[in-house]
């Protein structure tokens, strides 16, 4: 599985909005992720620490899970084309309205 296949499912993208914040445990992620069960969200911190997104150290007894922003470099190179459009449409949008509105003046 790679990175883009991993961030695909909803329950792994939910996981990695709340390690945006800071690391969590287990426990934190389950308790922010009801709909989950324990061994679901299991599941799904194993493959994203297999594709490299998420990173996991041990405190004591807890395992605390931090979020590799790193790895979200191919997704940030791969989304750039995309960037280029949007900003190519926006830039067209804002010479539309700036001459519509020297029209109105």
């Amino acid at each position: 599985m790679d990175v883009f296949a991993a961030i695909a499912e909803p329950s792994r993208r939910a996981l990695l909005d709340i390690l945006v914040h800071g690391g969590r445990t287990a426990g934190e992620l389950v308790d922010a992720l009801p709909a989950l069960s324990q061994p679901g969200v299991s599941k799904h911190l194993r493959v994203l620490r297999e594709v490299g997104l998420v990173d996991v150290r041990t405190d004591a007894q807890r395992r605390v899970y931090t979020l590799r922003a790193e790895a979200l470099a191919e997704v940030d190179h791969w989304l750039d084309q995309y960037r280029k459009l949007w900003n190519w449409h926006l830039d067209a949008l804002e010479e539309h309205l700036a001459t519509k509105k020297k029209r109105k003046s």
